[in-house]
Parts: structure tokens; C-alpha cells; sequence
């Protein structure tokens, strides 16, 4: 199934765009391609963080529960 999805783009990001669009069939294809990219992009980090994280606690021991929980709040708690 597939679904339109309409999104607002501002003169610079339009240009992008179209620039891209022939290389890719079209501003929709050159849109899909970005989301595939950026996936992917997305899943390299996070394996790249698991193993960072896999070493770390190889060399060092497993995480203290109470830093974590320190270190979230600290980075990651909505202000």
C-alpha cells in the first residue's frame, strides 16, 4: 500500500530537491532514497555504538546501574 505524505520545504531545500530528482526518477524517488540512506546511516551508529559498548565492558566490567541512571538524567532528561 502506499500513502502521500506531504511535506513543506523552503526555497533552499526545494533546489536540494530538485537537484537530486533526476538522479533518482524523480522528487519522490530522490525523497525514498534519502529515507533508505539515512536508515541505513542510522543502523551503521548503532552497531557501531553496540560494539563500542560490547568492548567497553569487555575491558572494563559491565556498567555501574547507578551511573547510567546518572548519566541519563545528566544527558538525556527534557529540561
Amino acid at each position: 500500500m502506499t500513502e502521500t505524505t506531504t511535506v513543506r520545504l523552503n526555497d533552499e531545500e526545494r533546489a536540494l530537491l530538485d537537484e537530486f530528482a533526476s538522479e533518482f526518477g524523480g522528487r519522490s524517488g530522490a525523497i525514498k532514497q534519502g529515507i533508505q540512506m539515512l536508515a541505513q546511516e542510522h543502523r551503521r551508529r548503532r552497531r557501531a555504538l553496540e560494539s563500542f559498548i560490547d568492548e567497553w565492558s569487555a575491558e572494563s566490567g559491565a556498567p555501574d546501574p547507578d551511573g547510567v541512571a546518572a548519566m541519563r538524567e545528566r544527558f538525556f532528561a527534557r529540561r
